[in-house]
């Protein structure tokens, strides 16, 4: 009965409105429990790999067969995964035991593990300079050195990091810090905080894009639940409108000049960037709790992972950008 409400919803809004995203197809997990987190690509290979957190185990999905590949188990509350092209290596946080585990991109063995401490979480990757970033603790991101597999610094901020962003043409790095209600600015290069934006009149900043092209920082706040572009130079807010709730995920379409926002309250909310500013464009039906996506424009498609509910199974969704 859902599938049938759903497919007519999407052909009602559909003659209303373009569609924007479509549903291609999706993955089944297997026996997949809980929570699922974020997503990273191995674009060449055209392997997606999920953390699935509920199940201490990570997801290998061959896109071009749309099979799961094989199951990683053995981790501790994974939360986030990065790959690494340089080195051919995959980063897995895991919050459970504040470990990093890494693994060979090929045939997915372990190649070494670094221990962080505590909440290893949001992983970011330096392909230029073979750095990978990770959040962890009460208020640090751990630099490491993908040739070496070790940590080669420490970046100390007020709180708990969440989704954040690296400058590629720079040493900027962007991070919001929502337990102290700010946006940290980083100096990657001396490893120290440079500058602070306060977030004074919204709260809970954790998902975060770079328009890097257009000196633009995107960043989506949960409450209220609202979407705003800010100058990545001064912090100065250039636009913001309402977007879905408990988001945890945004991206940059910059061929389109569009942005997508997964939101856990059971949609993705698509924006056009216009002359006169963002427009709300579609809100996309998916499933309550399905928060964490990857959009990759090699693909141009967009990654959802939808935990299981009901009768459905674990999955991820692979949705088709159009026009």
């Amino acid at each position: 009965m859902a599938t049938i409400l759903w497919a007519l919803w999407i052909g009602s809004a559909s003659a209303a409105e373009p569609a924007m995203l479509e549903l291609e197809y999706k993955v089944p997990l297997g026996q997949v429990k809980g929570r699922i987190d974020h997503l990273a690509l191995d674009v060449a290979r055209q392997r997606l790999y999920v953390a699935e957190l509920g199940n201490d185990t990570l997801g290998v999905i061959d896109l071009k067969n749309r099979v799961v590949l094989r199951t990683i188990s053995g981790l501790k509350e994974p939360q986030g995964v990065g790959y690494e092209p340089g080195t051919d290596s995959v980063y897995v946080a895991n919050t459970g035991d504040g470990s990093v585990r890494i693994y060979q991109g090929g045939n997915n063995s372990p190649m070494g593990q670094i221990d962080l401490g505590s909440d290893a979480d949001n992983v970011r990757i330096d392909a230029a300079a073979h750095r990978v970033y990770v959040g962890h603790s009460d208020g640090a991101i751990a630099v490491i050195d993908a040739a070496s597999l070790s940590t080669v610094g420490d970046i100390h901020l007020k709180d708990h990091p969440e989704g954040f962003e690296l400058d590629p043409a720079g040493p900027a790095m962007w991070i919001n810090i929502p337990d102290h209600r700010e946006i940290a600015v980083v100096d990657r290069a001396s490893g120290r905080q440079v500058a602070s934006w306060p977030m004074e009149q919204w709260g809970g900043n954790f998902p975060m894009a770079l328009q890097s092209d257009r000196g633009r920082l995107v960043v989506v706040f949960r409450h209220p639940a609202r979407l705003a572009l800010f100058d990545t130079r001064t912090g100065q807010v250039l636009d913001s409108t309402e977007a879905c709730g408990d988001s945890d995920d945004v991206f940059v379409d910059a061929k389109r000049r569009r942005l997508y926002v997964s939101c856990g309250d059971g949609y993705i909310d698509v924006f056009s960037e216009t002359a006169q500013g963002l427009s709300h464009s579609v809100s996309f039906p998916t499933i309550r709790g399905a928060r964490t996506a990857l959009y990759s424009p090699e693909l141009d498609r967009l990654f959802l992972a939808a935990r299981a509910s009901g009768n459905s199974p674990a999955s991820v969704w692979v949705l088709k950008v159009t026009p």
